[in-house]
């Protein structure tokens, strides 16, 4: 008769609910599951996801997952919806949904999701089995209300990043080119359409005003080249931008830098510049033929083919990748000279880069200006609006240009070069998904399950839960009991008072007045009222005007909330959130208190 919630139908969720249909988990009178996950099945997912199925490519992963669970167990009660959960679908997932819930088990790929279904677990004071895996490594934890900490209470530490200087100019590994290549997609690609789209969307002088102060004249000289200087008419106009990026990122580029710091540079300690993690870098010549060594691939000619089709396909152009095309046009493109100038600022390291960009001056309001003047107005290009295009790892055409373009960065650096395939799995930080490491995780996972529904004789202690670290390929497994909550201590009632993030103040009198409310409070727990809150929203404060004051304390709890935010409560909500600040009405000391769970409905 368990009532679950399980969100994800990916390879913990296929095995997870082929477990619960085996286990009898939602096949009593009263029993159900609901799944949720608005992904589609594609077919890299079928070496791992099993109940899915060739004929099930582009159908919605829940659906099929509760379909081929159902066949195992007819009598599972199962129900699955496309929904992302998240604020945005709290009408779908509200106070209802929760309330007739017994847990939560999270099948997810990501933190931030993960942390967004805890905070409901804690709300609804709901149990929540969770569980990833990463290659051979797999950990479950389970989230028990009052006994354990929540999910969200211990947080890894972020992921270093790669400094700045060392992607802008001294690369030394695969990682960090493709990290430019991505980076410079994203640029080329999507945001200076993006830019375009919202210059065109305003008037002039809204957009001016819309822009930051320190980056006015950078974005309208952007906008000018998107719009205006560099505007491609046909695809061959693509091709020619394609052949000179080239140039400018391959050859220009590194020619400048080793004119700013040349190969025999020596720094003021008397070491070489070009030393140690600083490799010194080489201009590659332009050559359509040209095959990388440990790739074995024309990234030359890739890199000009993927440019320019992306840049089409952002101009609604037709594109093409017949080579003969490509040679004809190339061969009749000129392609300016280049040299090196003084003046020309190149950050040596991340200290300088820091300071470069904290000291960036905006040349001021006057170049801007005349940069505005020189754009089209919106007016002239009504319907015009380019497709900015969002990279995906999936799709080979992006990869195809990310890796050409990463591996001609890698040429100039003398890095190792890497195939498309590689390129995908680094870019895309993909580690293969193990089917064995998934079955174990969803099993403990299900032990745990078990001593949750616990016995008729005992009450559990936290001593008989464990959550789980694994790797298969030590093999390692370590069992370990939970964490119980942090605790708070609080005087209420002349009592010492331990609460942890699982507890609240529950008050259950429907849709009192805020009078009301005030004078429960301070009878229930012998505390006088200071602030109360709803979110941002002050509802009362003990130094507010005197005529609000009692204006609000005649109307209802809702009534108040809904004048200041002017937002209606959704049928669907039964709790409102408020925060208290008081004072001890004997001792005048302000108590630490948890959050107030008021149910209106």
């Amino acid at each position: 008769d368990l009532n679950y919630f399980i969100i994800g139908a990916g390879a913990i969720g296929c095995e997870m609910l082929k477990n619960w249909a085996l286990m009898g988990v939602g096949c009593g009178p009263k029993g159900h599951v609901i799944v949720t996950d608005m992904d589609r099945i594609e077919k890299s997912n079928l070496s791992r996801q099993f109940l899915f199925r060739n004929s099930d490519i582009g159908n919605f992963k829940s659906t099929t997952a509760a379909n081929a669970a159902q066949a195992m167990n007819p009598d599972l009660k199962i129900t699955a919806y496309q929904e992302k959960v998240a604020s945005d679908t709290e009408h779908l997932f509200g106070d209802d949904f929760y309330d007739k819930l017994s847990g939560v088990c999270t099948a997810l790929d990501n933190v931030e999701a993960r942390l967004y279904v805890d905070q409901r677990c804690v709300f609804y004071r709901l149990p929540m089995l969770e569980s990833g895996t990463l290659g051979t490594k797999g950990n479950t934890q389970i989230v028990v209300p009052h006994l354990t900490e929540n999910y969200g209470a211990t947080r890894d530490p972020p992921e270093k990043s790669i400094p700045v200087c060392t992607l802008k100019n001294f690369p030394n590994q695969i990682q960090h080119t493709l990290q430019w290549a991505r980076d410079w997609f994203e640029g080329a690609f999507k945001q200076s359409a993006e830019e375009v789209n919202n210059y065109l969307s305003m008037t002039p002088e809204q957009y001016m005003a819309s822009l930051q102060p320190n980056t006015k004249t950078e974005t309208l000289k952007k906008i000018r080249a998107t719009l205006v200087d560099e505007r491609p008419m046909t695809f061959e106009d693509c091709v020619t931008w394609a052949r000179l990026k080239f140039e400018e990122l391959f050859n220009n580029q590194i020619r400048q830098l080793l004119y700013n710091f040349p190969p025999d540079q020596v720094t003021s300690s008397g070491t070489k510049f070009w030393s140690g993690s600083k490799r010194c870098p080489k201009p590659l010549n332009f050559d359509l033929n040209a095959k990388c060594e440990d790739a074995e691939m024309f990234n030359h000619f890739d890199f000009v083919v993927a440019a320019a089709n992306l840049r089409a396909e952002m101009y609604g152009i037709t594109g093409q990748t017949d080579r003969a095309y490509f040679e004809t046009i190339l061969k009749d493109i000129i392609v300016p000279d280049f040299n090196p100038s003084d003046g020309v600022k190149i950050s040596a390291n991340d200290e300088e880069e820091k300071s470069a960009v904290e000291n960036a001056m905006d040349t001021g309001d006057s170049e801007a200006e005349t940069l505005l003047k020189s754009l089209p107005k919106p007016s002239e290009l009504a319907g015009f609006k380019l497709t900015p295009v969002d990279f995906d790892k999936d799709i080979d055409e992006h990869m195809l240009f990310v890796t050409s373009c990463s591996n001609l960065r890698a040429m100039n650096y003398s890095i190792p070069t890497e195939d498309t395939h590689r390129s995908r799995a680094i870019a895309g930080r993909i580690i293969p998904a193990i089917a064995t490491t998934t079955a174990l995780v969803t099993g403990l996972v299900c032990f745990e399950l078990y001593k949750l529904i616990g016995s008729p004789r005992k009450e559990l202690t936290i001593e008989a839960y464990k959550n789980a670290f694994c790797n298969l390929a030590i093999p390692f497994m370590t069992l370990s009991e939970p964490t119980p909550p942090a605790k708070t201590k609080s005087v209420l009632k002349g009592k010492e008072w331990e609460w942890t993030a699982w507890d609240s103040l529950d008050m259950n009198l429907g849709n009192i007045t805020m009078g009301e409310f005030m004078e429960h409070f301070e009878k229930e727990y012998n505390l006088e009222i200071s602030m109360l809150s709803y979110g941002v929203s002050i509802l009362y404060s003990f130094f507010a005007n005197k005529k609000k004051v009692e204006e609000r304390k005649a109307m209802k709890m809702t009534d108040v909330i809904t004048s200041i935010t002017n937002k209606e409560f959704p049928p669907n909500q039964l709790f409102i959130v408020l925060e208290v600040i008081a004072n001890d009405k004997e001792t005048d000391d302000e108590v630490e208190l948890p959050y107030v769970k008021f149910r209106f409905r």
